[in-house]
Parts: C-alpha cells; sequence; structure tokens
C-alpha cells in the first residue's frame, strides 16, 4: 500500500485558493494491478468523480477512480462552493426552453442535492463546514427588476421556496431583492477528500498522478491507457468537464473562467447570507471561517478562456469590492474554469458517438457543486440500469435548436475564428529581449510561431502554441501563468504540461539552443 503524507493540495494554477491553505491531507493508495477487470472506470477527480465512484462503490461495484494530478485539481479546488436551489440558467429561462415541467424537476432536484450532501457529511462524520444559509438575489436597475420578477414568478411555478423582501444582505444599494431559504455552503476540498476516503474503505482504487492517455474498446471491456498500466472496466465515466478528443461535447460547451478574492475586512462586518447581483456577469458572495478566521469570498468577472487579460479581471474585482466594502487585507485571489452549455442544461450521460458505456458529465455553467453531485446520481443509475426522471433531460445526445442554436452558432463561430486567424495573425516581436522576466508571448520566427516564456532569471522555455486538442493557438495568461486556448478551454503549465482537459498531450517543447538570435537575452 502506498502511502503519501501531507502532500501539496495543488491546483490548475498558479494562484492559491482558501480551501488548499486550510488543509492538510493524507492518502492511502492501494496500487492497482495489471489485468483486473473493474465494473467501472472514473476519470477525474473531483466532486462529480469521487462522488460518483463513492456511490456505485456503495452499490457494490467494483471501481477505480484515475485523476491526472491531485484529488480536487481542478473546478472543484477553486470553486466558491454555494449550494442554490436556483441556477446561473433562470427558471424562465428554463421554461422557455424546456417547459414548466423541467423546472420543477430541476428545483426537485437542486433541493434534493443539497439534502444529499449535508446527509453525507452527517452519516460519514465529515467535517466540512456545512451550513445553510439564506440567499439574497438583487437587482438595481429597472431591467433587472423586470428580470427578477420573472424569475420570482417562474420560480415560484417550480416550487422554489422564495419571497420578496427589503434586504439584500450586503452593504450594497438594491432596487429590489428575492429570498431563498435553505440554500447551503460548505468547505469542498474536506467533503470530497472525506468522499474520496469512504470510497477506499468500501474497496475502491484512487490513484492521483495517473493520466489516461487514450482508451480502446475490446471484447466488451474498455482498456485505458497511463503511463505504467492499462486500466480494464466494463463502463467508462469521464467526470472531467470535456471528455478527450473532439467531439459534440466540445461544441456545445464553452469554457468560462471565474474570478475570487478572498478578502479581510476592518469593521469585522461578513455577511451572514449568500448573495448575488444581476449584473452581467454577476457577482457572488459569501463567509467562510479560514485558519480560524473570517473571510468575505467575493467572486465575478467572468470571461471566456483565454479571450481577456486575467489581471485586470482581479483589479476589476478588487475595485468592486473595495466600493462597498472596507477591506484590509486580501490574503486570496485565485480564479477557476466551468463550460456553459449552449441550451442551459447540463449533458449528463452516455457520450453521443463514443464506444458503449461510455459516460460524460459536463456543462454545469456556475452551480458545480450542485450540478457534479447530481451527475453522480444520474450517472449511478445509468450504470445500473435504473430509471432516472432526468436521465432523458440532460441526455448528451439532445439537440434544442430553438433553445441552444444562437449560442451554438456563437460560440462555434468564435471556434473558427480561432481556427483560422491564429495561424495567420501573430504579434511579432523585434527581439525576444522584449519579454519582461516571467513574461510569455506568442512570437513569430522566420515563418514559424512560437510560445515563448522567459522566466525570472532570463531562462526561456519554447513551446509549440498549437493547442493538441483541436489546433487552436494558446494564449498567454501571466496571472495564471498558464497557456490557454481560446476554443475550448484546454490550459497547459510553463514547460507545456496539461493541466486542464480536454487536450491529452502535451504541447509540443521546441529546442531553441541553436537559435542564434537567443544569444541577446
Amino acid at each position: 500500500m502506498k502511502k503519501q503524507d501531507h502532500l501539496e493540495n495543488m491546483r490548475d494554477g498558479q494562484t492559491e485558493s482558501p480551501w488548499q491553505s486550510s488543509l492538510s491531507r493524507e492518502i492511502e493508495q492501494p496500487a492497482a494491478e495489471n489485468g483486473v477487470i473493474y465494473d467501472t472506470l472514473i476519470v477525474g477527480g473531483g466532486i462529480t468523480g469521487i462522488t460518483t465512484a463513492f456511490l456505485l462503490q456503495k452499490s457494490g461495484q467494483k471501481c477505480v477512480l484515475a485523476e491526472a494530478h491531485c484529488l480536487g485539481f481542478g473546478t472543484t479546488g477553486g470553486t466558491t462552493a454555494h449550494l442554490n436551489t436556483f441556477f446561473d440558467t433562470t427558471y424562465p429561462e428554463i421554461d422557455g426552453a424546456f417547459g414548466t415541467e423541467a423546472s420543477k424537476m430541476m428545483a426537485t432536484a437542486a433541493k434534493n442535492v443539497i439534502d444529499f450532501i449535508q446527509a453525507n457529511v452527517d452519516t460519514l462524520g465529515i467535517n466540512a463546514d456545512f451550513e445553510y444559509k439564506d440567499a439574497y438575489l438583487f437587482s438595481q436597475t429597472e431591467k433587472e427588476t423586470a428580470q427578477l420578477q420573472e424569475i420570482l414568478s417562474a420560480a415560484k411555478q417550480a416550487g422554489v421556496a422564495v419571497s420578496e423582501v427589503f434586504e439584500n444582505g450586503l452593504p450594497i444599494d438594491f432596487e429590489h431583492a428575492l429570498l431563498f431559504k435553505d440554500q447551503a455552503q460548505f468547505h469542498p476540498l474536506k467533503y470530497i477528500y472525506a468522499m474520496a476516503e469512504a470510497f477506499q474503505k468500501l474497496g475502491g482504487i484512487l490513484l492521483e498522478n495517473t493520466i489516461i492517455t487514450g482508451s480502446s474498446f475490446k471484447d466488451e471491456i474498455h482498456n485505458a491507457e497511463a503511463e505504467h498500466i492499462t486500466l480494464q472496466a466494463k463502463n467508462l465515466v469521464y467526470a472531467t468537464h470535456i471528455p478527450p478528443g473532439v467531439n459534440l461535447l466540445s461544441l456545445r460547451n464553452a469554457p468560462y473562467r471565474s474570478y475570487v478574492l478572498g478578502v479581510k475586512l476592518e469593521d469585522g462586518n461578513y455577511p451572514e447570507s449568500l448573495a448575488y447581483d444581476m449584473q452581467e456577469p454577476y457577482h457572488y458572495f459569501r463567509t467562510h471561517k479560514i485558519n480560524g478566521e473570517k473571510i468575505l469570498i467575493v467572486g465575478g468577472e467572468d470571461h471566456k478562456t483565454g479571450h481577456e487579460d486575467p489581471q485586470q479581471a482581479f483589479e476589476n474585482l478588487e475595485q468592486y469590492v473595495r466600493k462597498y466594502f472596507k477591506v484590509s487585507d486580501i490574503p486570496y485571489r485565485w480564479s477557476s474554469q466551468y463550460y456553459v452549455p449552449v441550451d442551459g442544461l447540463p449533458y449528463i450521460g452516455h457520450l453521443p458517438g463514443g464506444e458503449e458505456r461510455v459516460f460524460a458529465a459536463t456543462g454545469f455553467n456556475g452551480n458545480g457543486m450542485i450540478l457534479g453531485t447530481l451527475s453522480a446520481l444520474i450517472l449511478h443509475d445509468l450504470i445500473l440500469k435504473k430509471e432516472n426522471r432526468l436521465a432523458d433531460l440532460f441526455k448528451p445526445s439532445r439537440l434544442k435548436p430553438v433553445a441552444g442554436f444562437v449560442e451554438f452558432i456563437k460560440e462555434n463561430a468564435d471556434v473558427a475564428y480561432h481556427f483560422v486567424a491564429d495561424r495567420f495573425s501573430a504579434e511579432t516581436l523585434d527581439s525576444i529581449n522584449q519579454l519582461e522576466p516571467d513574461e510569455g508571448k506568442i512570437v513569430s520566427f522566420e515563418g514559424h510561431k512560437m510560445a515563448i516564456y522567459k522566466d525570472a532569471k532570463g531562462q526561456v522555455t519554447a513551446l509549440s502554441p498549437t493547442c493538441t486538442h483541436a489546433g487552436c493557438t494558446v494564449k498567454w495568461n501571466g496571472t495564471e501563468k498558464s497557456w490557454d486556448c481560446p476554443c475550448h478551454g484546454g490550459r497547459y503549465a510553463i514547460n507545456g504540461k496539461v493541466i486542464t482537459g480536454p487536450p491529452q498531450k502535451d504541447l509540443e517543447q521546441i529546442n531553441i539552443s541553436k537559435m542564434t538570435f537567443l544569444n541577446e537575452i
């Protein structure tokens, strides 16, 4: 048995979330063996993958979970962990695209998921800082108030506990506000680590630092290749946002990043509730105690991955926070990735165009903790061939031509633009000397494009800028120190290693030792 003590709680970026800093780890990992045929292989160690593995193992399956890095490395380690019975896709939008019955199903499912997480906390004795909270959604303009009234009506019709109130829980002026009762918050890493431990106690196999580089399907068995082992399973679940390869889900989801600050306040007036404005993109608020001290968690400034300046997003968010709160310190700044589905609802179930018994879950928008958990419940039923009313609603092969067509065209026109423009227009540097220390840029040299990074000591790393997923050109993210793909959200470290899928292969390294122009550096 392999034991890893007090491992670093890494994430898919250079910035640290408060969840990482407030948790030590002790992970025991029994070695997996070649030749063992598991019932289900789950790829991805966030809340979706871990909950799916736990549920299937609890139901009597023999499961193995493979995580490319460490548990919670992706979005689960960067979420702000709001648990809501309302969604980024509003109930009026769900009514219009899928019907009022779908809204009722969503509302019931969200409430059940919160109760499910709370039940796990109690039953398994998880110290995950779980708390039920009131949540306020407030408007600040006449247009927003009209939208808020529509949300109120549709949410009530869906069966959500919501009412009009005359407060918003924040020192921010507002025009109108709604109160949603029995919402919740928790510590996401404490929760998933405990769930992973419960999975292991049931006999499940957990493998960190295990990158699945490819799979084949033969004689009804999936053969997933990793560096030192081939994992065999009857069912294969991709709990990785976008499954590997260019597939239908790549085209039906757009990658976004959201930015978050963890703030200490001079006056100690920390909000006791959850709160959300209705700006575009919206801001979201809550308080959490980290290492014995309260911090205000404020997020927003979302944009498509690889499309805007992350540093500017952080600066805008800080200006916004300082406008309304007496800030003494900002110990945490981090961002996280999520995927927006073209028709508003997640895709959960059989992977379209994939082999038999390949499952996926993606398109959670900003509601990853709720919809990731819901995905696990649905995937559990699908794999065990149990009826689940939500399975048809979230079926990945669905196509909503009315609801999703406009967003589908807009998002994929954007992808098409980068397929073309990235190949023929790039900033050409007169000299690599123009690179500042700790800076990366796409440069052209003698007709070839390179992704160049110079560290603080002047050491240069050169990579092919072509994303190994679908061939778009990556862009430098100076805040997270990563190369981000603007097409499907793939992200790479400074050395070209994949840190966020869907790409499975690293960026190709370029040998620049013989390029004489670098002698100027």
